[in-house]
């Protein structure tokens, strides 16, 4: 390999570059209208317009990112996570457009990433499974069956889906319907599949994986193991490694069954096999996610590997650097670095980046997709950078964590930081008995976390494009936003959100910027405060909109519309009754 396409944005895309050059390989971005300024297109060697503004017309379009490595005349493509990295049609394309694909054969992604066969898979070679739906489940009719046969809490899954995304979880028989349609429709709008099935679900567990590495000589080894309890909405905000308080023979037990489930499979690359670890001990394998993961930071630090340049190496078909499970080397924690407002229950936000000061020093490793000035798009993830500390010990990596995040500030905009500053002063994770799991943000967090001051909605309005001529030749041109001003003209920027909230007292507001997916009630419904009567969709996760008073609604936000922080989706009638039942 000469010449790599990174297929991806944001922090990822910059670790992504990085690997190149360290490992000598030129890179090549590409990006969408809002991320014209970006950090990662600005440290890639050569960097190409999408030319759209959304992830459907350009992050996850497999025409334009094959059309832009023929174009820029890469010989391998890497897909970083999330968007099509565990999308097999993709990697077939990058394979039949003749370059090489980072990453597991196309057949591995699919039996894998179809959870129902991976299940199977694990069966074939004895790991631990709790019960689960012999198929994708129909309806929810099947989903109510289901759970009144094996029992509640029951886990609602994407079967073409990862990363916390289409999951959700019904604790009583009256939610399994509403949940089942919202992971039908959250995995349709990240997957592009809606099909969905079920599992036993272990409650208040932990969840612990291995790393694993294999090549095309038939070596597969598990490289570590991490914990990733620390979730909010099944999306992990703490990972750390070698994963805590495990037994001799539970981690063995984890390890085995990883490097099974990958050797069965043929899987080549990065990967990761998932489990849930019940408060009893029972281990239940999870999934495979066949990509590099958000946390892969953790495992680096305590191993000496660099797993990108693995991949490189993997990819190019020479043998792993490694050759077995190698001893921890200390500790390692990662801070998902998240722009939301934990006081206002972790809902995305987006705008200017005022201020990004991260902190340095002994055992400190940043990686950012942002700086001062970056902008925050609605329509992306939240995550913008990770903030990863190491220790000889967990007990020095905490004091060291506790010591990095108070000197880390970010302006402008919400973010995860004072959440992560409450949890390393919690028993629960930083004593001697570690009683952190899956649900624990949602059941036993005690700690109160203000919420942050709504941003101003960013001023960035996309690209302003247009047709020139050039030597007698007809092109297309792209100028972003912030150079508006060179030309004469300011961009306008959006009233802040906590105005445009305050238009009507008596109202419906958009909790964040996003999709309005769908209304619960009908147009002139009398509601109850609290009642969930609307669903919004950000940063690829639903968000229920809740009604803050009762009374009689006046629908005004159309379903399917983008709709702004704060914008007045519906009026309510206080002073209206509900109607006496006969």
């Amino acid at each position: 390999m000469k010449k790599v396409l990174v297929a991806n944005r944001g922090e990822i895309a910059v670790r992504i570059i990085r690997a190149c050059k360290d490992y000598g390989l030129t890179s090549v971005a590409v990006y969408a209208d809002a991320d014209a300024d970006a950090l990662f297109v600005g440290h890639a060697d050569e960097a190409y317009a999408l030319g759209g503004a959304t992830a459907k017309d350009t992050y996850l379009d497999i025409n334009k990112l094959v059309a832009v490595a023929k174009r820029s005349g890469v010989d391998a493509v890497h897909p970083g996570y999330g968007f099509l990295s565990e999308r097999a049609e993709f990697a077939r394309a990058v394979i039949d457009a003749g370059l090489i694909w980072i990453g597991p054969d196309p057949q591995v992604i699919e039996a894998l990433g179809d959870k129902l066969q991976a299940r199977r898979i694990a069966q074939r070679v004895g790991a631990p499974l709790v019960a689960g739906s012999e198929g994708a489940i129909a309806s929810a009719t099947e989903a109510l069956t289901f759970a009144r046969r094996f029992g509640l809490p029951i886990a609602i899954k994407a079967a073409y889906g990862g990363g916390g995304r289409g999951l959700k979880i019904a604790r009583h028989l009256d939610e399994v319907e509403e949940l089942f349609e919202s992971a039908t429709r959250e995995a349709m709008a990240a997957f592009g599949r809606g099909e969905c099935y079920i599992e036993q679900f272990l409650d208040r567990p932990r969840h612990v994986e291995a790393q694993v590495l294999a090549d095309r000589l038939g070596n597969v080894v598990v490289v570590g193991t991490r914990d990733c309890s620390l979730q909010r909405r099944n999306q992990k905000l703490v990972e750390e490694a070698p994963a805590p308080f495990l037994s001799p023979k539970q981690q063995a037990k984890i390890e085995t069954a990883a490097r099974d489930i990958c050797t069965d499979a043929g899987y080549t690359g990065a990967g990761t096999v998932e489990f849930l670890l019940s408060a009893d001990g029972v281990i239940s394998f999870l999934e495979v996610n066949t990509r590099l993961q958000v946390e892969h930071p953790v495992t680096e630090e305590t191993t000496g590997l660099d797993l990108v340049i693995e991949q490189f190496r993997i990819a190019e078909g020479l043998p792993l650097s490694i050759t077995e499970t190698p001893a921890p080397r200390g500790h390692s924690i990662e801070f998902r670095i998240n722009i939301e407002d934990p006081g206002r229950g972790f809902l995305p936000s987006s705008g200017d980046i005022t201020r990004f000061s991260p902190p340095s020093g002994p055992g400190i490793r940043l990686d950012s997709g942002v700086e001062t000035g970056s902008v925050i798009a609605p329509m992306f993830d939240s995550l913008a950078a990770k903030l990863i500390v190491s220790g000889a010990t967990r007990e020095q990596a905490i004091a060291r964590a506790r010591r990095a995040l108070g000197e880390f500030h970010i302006e402008g905009v919400p973010s995860v930081l004072p959440f992560h500053r409450a949890v390393l002063e919690h028993a629960d994770f930083s004593g001697p008995d570690f009683r952190v799991h899956t649900r624990w943000i949602e059941t036993d967090f005690a700690g109160t976390v203000e919420a942050m001051t709504r941003p101003v909605a960013s001023g960035q309005t996309g690209m302003l494009r247009g047709k020139v001529e050039l030597d007698g030749k007809r092109v297309e041109i792209g100028i972003p936003a912030t150079f508006l001003a060179l030309l004469g003209g300011t961009p306008p920027r959006p009233a802040p959100a906590e105005a445009a909230a305050g238009i009507a007292a008596d109202g419906i507001a958009a909790p964040l910027t996003g999709t309005l997916v769908q209304w619960n009630i009908a147009d002139g419904d009398f509601v109850e405060a609290g009642a969930v009567v609307a669903m919004m969709e950000a940063m690829k996760m639903e968000t229920p909109v809740t009604a803050p008073l009762s009374g009689r609604v006046t629908i005004i936000g159309e379903a399917g519309s983008y709709q702004p922080a704060g914008a007045m989706l519906a009026r309510i009638d206080r002073h209206s009754k509900p109607e006496a039942s006969a």
